[in-house]
């Protein structure tokens, strides 16, 4: 199926809106999210409520396509709503909307394990929600690509990428230079790509099924690798702790350095449910930190993460540079660095998310002699990221979550099958 013109696109939004409930105890944040939804043609209310019990009564009903789910309300709260809803509807989505504090961040992780498909972090207050595009510009995007609006899901890929080497459009391109931080390391002057980029917001690119045949894959390096280097969005958390859980005894002897798009807070839960399903040591990054083996690294939410070399080792590197990708942290600059120091060592995976990110740094992972790896259309909660990586042509493989374990165990093993 070719792209959809943007008339097409609103013309069958309209048609088959996708229909949204809303359930939080705030009068005023299910006024403002409820007139997001009427103002915008590609959705619709299908409800308001007030507590999870009042949405539990409604959802076999009202039957909507996604939920936005507070997470504190009287009579009943959202994490106690949550399996009465899916109950109540197996087809609905849930997003989790709760405030930045760390029980809310362990209440929302708690919720994804628990059948929740994603979370959104909400302003603090009533008048920060009011004047906060970035809330609204998240939610909407996040309802719109669970909702099974592909272009949606497919948000600023690119209409066609190379996929030999090149000195076309990296993440370097699409942020406002700023000061790095200092840090001493061996790698003063790595190459940055050419400015002459596509606007990231100005084109799309079909999906097509790893199965269709329309994927072309690279060979696997030669090279065994020395670290597991992992970038994921929409549908991350579950999609890691279910990987970790299966690869995380075997592999003791390597790093694996993982950035997911998350804020602050939300990053430090995740890396400690990480550490629980894999049985390694996993920690948010910190800034000039040797990576060890048998060490889990997440990226702290609000800096990107980067190695380095430093006396010969890889070490970390967290900066507070713009958001790439509108993402911070982002998996081009880490995927990028990682290719100047493991090489044709470094083996990348990308697994579900909305958006193009990585697919610019596996560019140059690949361009230095490793693989990639992408996640398969048919698993992943958004084929966003690995999606765009899949049709760049800078995968090795595109496998189910359920088979991409054993693959990188074997890769790990010297296995170039």
């Amino acid at each position: 199926m070719g792209l959809m013109s943007a008339n097409a696109t609103v013309s069958r939004a309209t048609s088959n809106p996708i229909k949204v409930m809303v359930v939080d105890d705030s009068v005023v944040i299910r006024g403002l999210i409820g007139r997001w939804v009427s103002e915008d043609p590609a959705l619709v209310l299908a409800g308001s409520h007030r507590n999870g019990r009042l949405a539990v009564e409604d959802v076999a009903k009202s039957r909507p396509d996604i939920v936005v789910l507070d997470i504190e309300m009287p009579d009943m709260d959202g994490l106690t709503a949550l399996p009465l809803l899916l109950k109540g509807y197996p087809s609905t989505r849930v997003i989790m909307a709760s405030t930045l504090t760390r029980r809310n961040a362990e209440i929302s992780m708690r919720a994804l394990s628990l059948g929740a498909t994603d979370y959104v972090p909400k302003p603090e207050s009533n008048s920060q929600i009011t004047t906060s595009k970035d809330f609204r510009t998240e939610l909407i995007n996040k309802i719109k690509a669970l909702g099974g609006m592909r272009d949606v899901a497919a948000l600023h890929f690119r209409a066609s990428r190379p996929t030999t080497p090149r000195a076309t459009a990296t993440h370097s391109s699409a942020r406002a230079p700023q000061s790095r931080t200092a840090f001493t390391t061996d790698d003063t002057s790595r190459p940055r790509g050419a400015t002459n980029v596509t606007p990231v917001a100005a084109t799309q690119v079909k999906a097509i099924s790893a199965a269709g045949g329309g994927i072309t894959l690279r060979k696997l390096s030669s090279a065994r690798p020395r670290a597991l280097l992992i970038g994921s969005s929409t549908g991350g958390p579950q999609a890691l702790e279910k990987l970790l859980q299966e690869i995380g005894p075997q592999m003791r002897s390597t790093p694996i350095l993982i950035t997911q798009h998350m804020p602050a807070t939300f990053t430090a839960i995740l890396a400690d449910h990480l550490a629980r399903a894999s049985g390694m040591p996993a920690a948010e990054a910190q800034h000039g930190e040797i990576v060890q083996n048998g060490h889990i690294y997440v990226a702290p939410g609000g800096k990107h993460m980067e190695l380095v070399k430093q006396a010969g080792q890889a070490a970390i590197k967290l900066t507070d540079d713009a958001p790439v990708n509108f993402c911070k942290p982002a998996v081009d600059p880490f995927f990028e660095s990682a290719a100047n120091v493991y090489g044709a060592a470094a083996l990348g995976v990308i697994l579900t998310g909305m958006g193009h990110d990585g697919t610019d740094g596996a560019q140059y992972i690949v361009d230095a002699g490793g693989s990639i790896i992408a996640q398969d259309e048919a698993t992943s909660v958004v084929w966003g990221m690995p999606g765009a990586a899949a049709n760049a042509g800078v995968c090795s493989a595109v496998l189910p979550l359920n088979q991409i374990g054993s693959k990188v165990m074997r890769i790990f093993r010297g296995e170039r099958a």
